[in-house]
């Protein structure tokens, strides 16, 4: 599975879910597909080359996008993890808050003490494994939620991007569907 920063966020970064599956597929990908327009790509591809895969897809949407996209790469397995861990058990979902992960790039060299609090955000990042933040954000003094890439990017110093914990179980359901399908 492909997440891909930045696509398709408050009118920047437009790419069409089309053209991001043909690009997965030149690439070399197979039975790719896309899960809402915020780039999140499931595809199949040989364990030793999806790497290569997502650096010749990096390529090809430089020249869409007019800047390096970064795209995380995670495997089914590990997805269907992080939805099984439950991280965040303890925070029910309600109208006062919205549970995001935020899939990093690399392990970062830094190690914070948790929670990392951004009160101007409204956000907490409770938990943390080697690639993975884990974020409850609530109404922000202007009712909107704070959303919180470029918090955990500051604190981490490495890029990430971020997905609501409902897409991320969805995506989850959906490559078992298609896997046991």
């Amino acid at each position: 599975m492909a997440f891909i920063r930045a696509i398709n966020v408050a009118g920047h970064g437009i790419v069409k879910m089309s053209t991001l599956r043909a690009a997965f597929q030149r690439a070399g990908g197979s039975d790719v597909s896309t899960f809402i327009q915020s780039g999140n790509v499931l595809f199949e591809a040989p364990a030793h080359d999806a790497a290569g895969i997502v650096r010749r897809v990096e390529s090809e949407l430089r020249s869409v996008l007019g800047s390096e996209p970064k795209i995380m790469l995670r495997t089914t397995r590990e997805i269907e993890a992080l939805v099984k861990s439950t991280p965040f058990k303890d925070f029910g979902a309600t109208q006062d808050v919205k549970l995001y992960v935020a899939f990093l790039s690399r392990t970062p060299s830094i190690q914070p003490r948790l929670p990392l609090i951004s009160s101007k955000e409204a956000l907490e990042a409770v938990r943390m494994n080697s690639r993975e933040v884990f974020i409850v954000s609530r109404p922000k003094e202007s009712g909107f939620f704070g959303f919180p890439n470029n918090f955990i990017e500051e604190q981490l110093h490495v890029s990430a991007t971020s997905r609501n914990w409902s897409t991320v179980t969805k995506i989850a359901n959906l490559a078992r569907s298609q896997r046991d399908g």
